[in-house]
């Protein structure tokens, strides 16, 4: 399908449950300790996400890790059986707050964050710490980590040659795919517009490998192979402006993500969704965030 095979396979996909294999009650929330709305809400969408929970809550991760010092998913295993199994109604998340400048050494104590930058970081971290004991892997056996299996997929970027009509195709690994909303009032709308082709002409013209010129072309980006979990952003920083884009952005409860797919008319691609991270506020560079996740049921 246009991407190499993995050399390794460093989890065994069969091994991941998508829903929950034991029914969890909801679990302890978590004290804002000094602006960690944005962390909170971040590790509690995690925490409710059923693939990952499974993995963290069996502590498969602990038992065999032998990496020295800092460790995200052993810290992300401690805080998720910590938050599920607490007899309390609240918790400090204090296991990540001690390594929050490890996650990101750009994030400041105290000081209030960009939610989707921290989840990213954060999700990152458990990649590589998945990755520690690997080295010299090739892209598509790094994409074989439980975390890259579950938040991981591939983007098609197909340009087609105005003059030959020769088609350039290259792939690209995203953990969360990023829509704008500008033009959009709805996850669907921005979807669409994701896919539609990019016309490349002028200064942004394509140098055609076959024309061996510079040419006119159109260029479309299709997910090509979907996520276990889809993470979308809705980019509200109007860089423009500066400001917030405000506007209410309708999503469905269940979406069919087949009609952006590479191959677009196969069987329906059901997702169902399970948590809502959401930015309340004026600014970008204020304001207070917060989550809604589903419990096992």
């Amino acid at each position: 399908e246009g991407i190499a095979p993995p050399k390794r396979i460093l989890f065994p996909p069969e091994k991941i449950c998508m829903v929950w294999q034991q029914r969890q009650r909801a679990g302890a929330g978590l004290f804002n300790v000094g602006n960690t709305c944005f962390l909170n809400s971040v590790l509690q969408c995690l925490t409710y996400t059923p693939p990952l929970a499974n993995y963290l809550l069996s502590r498969e991760h602990s038992r065999a890790c032998h990496q020295q010092g800092f460790c995200m998913m052993c810290i992300m295993e401690a805080h998720v059986n910590k938050v599920l199994h607490s007899p309390v109604s609240a918790i400090p998340p204090l296991a990540v707050l001690k390594v929050f400048r490890r996650i990101g050494e750009h994030f400041q104590p105290g000081r209030e964050e960009d939610a989707h930058d921290f989840l990213c970081c954060t999700v990152n971290a458990m990649q590589r710490a998945c990755l520690s004991a690997s080295n010299d892997l090739d892209l598509s056996s790094q994409s074989t980590t439980i975390v890259y299996q579950i938040f991981g997929g591939f983007l098609r970027s197909r340009v087609t040659c105005f003059s030959c009509e020769a088609i350039s195709d290259s792939y690209e690994a995203f953990l969360d795919v990023p829509l704008d909303i500008k033009a959009a009032s709805s996850l669907t709308a921005a979807l669409e517009e994701f896919v539609t082709p990019e016309h490349l002409d002028g200064d942004n013209c394509f140098k055609c490998d076959k024309c061996k010129k510079n040419v006119a072309a159109s260029k479309r980006f299709t997910v090509h192979r979907a996520p276990k979990i889809l993470t979308v952003c809705l980019k509200r920083f109007d860089c423009f402006t500066g400001g917030k884009i405000s506007k209410v952005v309708e999503y469905p409860e269940y979406l069919d993500l087949r009609p952006y797919m590479s191959q677009a008319d196969g069987e329906p691609l059901q997702y169902s969704l399970y948590a809502v991270l959401v930015h309340s506020g004026v600014s970008c560079h204020g304001g207070h965030y917060f989550c809604y996740t589903k419990v096992s049921s």
